[in-house]
């Protein structure tokens, strides 16, 4: 009971959020610093699969040996979660971060930072057009149209002074198609929960796809040897830990509370990512330049405002 107390606090869930928005917003820059000291070059996609594989097979294993430690027994895939574990991994980790990776190793990461807010867009879109667990309404279509107005400002004004054209499929367009498939596995979460365990599905999926990934890789040519030294593996463990603790952490954050009193705090994730890109991938005149800022507002207006209405609506 104390530990459910704790999750619904205010300020708890405020600070476990932010914390699991900041590891989310280091992942762009985390992944392309991880390309440089992988010596991973950006068209080599075999070898950036490779690299994808290893960090989900890893993050997904945390996962589990982290729920198996609570249960004090290691937990098995369910009966009959077969089907939900290959559509999850193949939607969630598959889809979504071979066009992820591939998009950000030929984007910047202020952009991708800010396109990866729209996966709130899309997932609404997604849970009430093709699922229908939802209903949309003016607010919710407004908020849409907030999010994709500052995608469509920063992508189609430029990247900035000495940044390069502002939109590429391979690049940004690849981070967008990431998105799609992150709000399809969102619905396809939602429909699996009613039958089996959030957290088991979220360990084994990630462990599948990141072994999907990983073989695919093999397979295409790509490797990770010869170039893996002491800040290589420390970067690899960071991310794996990234993945396994924010996603548990959120997943304990939605058991306890509201979904709308959670996912209100998602508009910090474009704002970390963006911050955070500037820093250490030395992209601040692209963060500060005016299409940026302007883009950044409308997204995180655009989330504000589809999740303000979620918890609106459940008020009543």
């Amino acid at each position: 009971m104390k530990n459910k107390i704790d999750m619904t606090n205010g300020k708890v869930v405020f600070l476990a959020a932010g914390l699991c928005c900041f590891l989310w917003g280091s992942a762009a820059p985390a992944i392309k610093i991880g390309y440089s000291l992988f010596r991973i070059d950006p068209a080599d996609t075999a070898s950036i699969l490779v690299f994808a594989g290893v960090r989900f097979m890893l993050a997904g294993f945390l996962v589990i040996a982290y729920h198996s430690l609570t249960q004090r027994h290691w937990i098995m895939p369910p009966k009959g979660s077969g089907g939900a574990i290959a559509s999850l991994a193949l939607t969630q980790t598959v889809l979504q971060y071979l066009f992820y990776y591939v998009g950000l190793s030929r984007a910047s990461g202020v952009h991708s930072a800010i396109i990866t807010g729209t996966n709130v867009f899309f997932s609404m879109l997604c849970a009430s057009l093709v699922f229908g667990y939802e209903k949309l309404d003016v607010r919710k279509i407004t908020g849409c149209i907030l999010g994709f107005l500052g995608i469509s400002i920063v992508n189609l004004a430029g990247a900035g002074p000495g940044q390069g054209s502002g939109f590429s499929f391979l690049g940004e367009g690849f981070v967008m198609l990431a998105q799609i498939f992150y709000a399809l596995s969102g619905s396809l979460i939602k429909k699996h929960a009613r039958a089996y365990d959030v957290v088991t599905l979220s360990g084994y999926q990630f462990m599948a796809g990141g072994l999907g990934l990983w073989g695919i890789g093999l397979v295409w040519g790509g490797t990770l040897s010869g170039a893996v030294g002491p800040s290589a593996l420390a970067l690899l463990l960071y991310m794996v830990i990234l993945s396994a603790v924010a996603y548990t952490l959120w997943g304990v954050l939605l058991k306890y509370n509201p979904v709308s009193q959670v996912t209100v705090y998602g508009f910090m994730n474009p704002m970390f990512g963006v911050l955070l890109s500037a820093v250490f991938l030395k992209e601040s005149g692209q963060a500060l330049s005016w299409t940026t800022l302007v883009a950044l507002i409308l997204v995180c207006l655009g989330i504000y405002v589809v999740n303000r209405e979620k918890g609106a609506a459940r008020s009543r």
